[in-house]
């Protein structure tokens, strides 16, 4: 964890953080990313030496009184992780369970431990935490500690019988029944560890997990060596925009593509990979001009500014933070996970139950 923040903070030093992502991603090590090997190689011989400590026992793991699931990645920046909780939580509504969400908060600034409403600033708790308050209707607590989160939100809800964790598959302290790991097209890049590649952790760590899911194309080179696990795609499916004003306040003003389509359009993401949503807006029909930002970007006015003589279009995420600063026509497009079963008929809700009820999966 300390090596993380040390190398987001020489990167953010060096000017490396907007850089580094599109080399990560060119699938080759670039000549440039050399000189960065040595903290690879540190930093994968720190993260090995502290995963073999807590299955020693010697770094010490601890235990909620509900089963938890974690939904996680192992490469840096977001690959579809929120929208696959809000389908695992409604999946566990329908089947009768009673979940409640933690998070880490990133990209908030609160210490300790929060809950997470409709109304909370998104400076506090974050804004994938907000938003999976807004969207899921469950307890949602965040807390760099997720054992903390998870025992303020037990104390809270004690209705609660299951946690699903956003994030939170390299916190090892926090014992869990499952393990879901999501890619998203841009597989694992160059397949090297921070900072000379986009990963957390080595490919092997999925050894053990429940299940991977794809939100795009399926890496070739994480699909063998997973080959043993279950693996689903995964697509994020949205038709129809609603109002940006008023998210918190309940139903809001929506439109179809359609209606869209006449007006001049600016659209704008600060997700790990915009070109997803910038795809997804075109396969609607619809021609605008892009405006990629960085994942968890913390919008001013100033940079909402190239929009103000049309209609600017976003994701949730982006919402949860642009719409105070919004004074012009804005619109969001709400998206659902729709998973496609494995080979064989595997249906991912149906692993995750047996993990859960501590059977052994088919």
């Amino acid at each position: 964890h300390f090596l993380r923040h040390a190398i987001a903070a020489l990167m953010a030093a060096g000017g490396l953080a907007s850089s580094l992502p599109r080399r990560w991603y060119e699938r080759r090590l670039t000549p440039a990313l050399w000189p960065l090997l040595p903290l690879s190689w540190l930093f994968a011989g720190l993260a090995g030496l502290r995963r073999w400590l807590f299955r020693c026992a010697v770094l010490r793991t601890q235990r909620l009184a509900v089963p938890v699931i974690v939904v996680g990645n192992l490469t840096v920046g977001g690959s579809g992780k929120t929208p696959l909780v809000l389908w695992l939580v409604e999946r566990l509504r329908e089947a009768g369970w009673r979940p409640g969400i933690i998070s880490g908060g990133y990209g908030g600034r609160g210490a300790g431990v929060h809950a997470v409403a409709a109304g909370s600033s998104p400076a506090l708790v974050g804004d994938e935490p907000l938003l999976l308050a807004r969207r899921s209707g469950v307890p949602v607590f965040v807390g760099r500690d997720r054992v903390a989160a998870g025992q303020a939100l037990l104390a809270a809800h004690g209705e609660c019988d299951v946690i699903v964790s956003d994030d939170g598959l390299q916190h090892y302290r926090l014992q869990r029944a499952v393990e879901v790991v999501v890619f998203d097209g841009r597989g694992v890049g160059n397949g090297r560890l921070l900072p000379a590649g986009p990963l957390r952790e080595p490919l092997q760590r999925l050894a053990g997990v429940a299940a991977v899911v794809w939100n795009g194309r399926r890496e070739p080179l994480v699909a063998d060596v997973a080959s043993d696990c279950p693996q689903f795609d995964m697509r994020l499916i949205g038709q129809r925009f609603v109002a940006a004003g008023g998210l918190a306040d309940g139903p809001a003003d929506s439109c179809e593509a359609a209606s869209l389509r006449a007006c001049k359009l600016y659209a704008l993401a600060g997700i790990g990979d915009p070109g997803r949503f910038f795809a997804q807006l075109q396969a609607l029909g619809l021609e605008f001009e892009a405006h990629p930002f960085p994942d968890h970007h913390p919008y001013t006015a100033a940079d909402l500014a190239f929009a103000s003589d049309g209609v600017l279009l976003m994701t949730e995420k982006d919402a949860v933070k642009c719409a105070p600063i919004v004074t012009g026509e804005a619109w969001l497009l709400p998206v659902d996970a729709v998973i496609s079963g494995a080979p064989g008929g595997a249906d991912l809700f149906e692993i995750i139950l047996e993990k859960l009820n501590g059977r052994t999966t088919a």
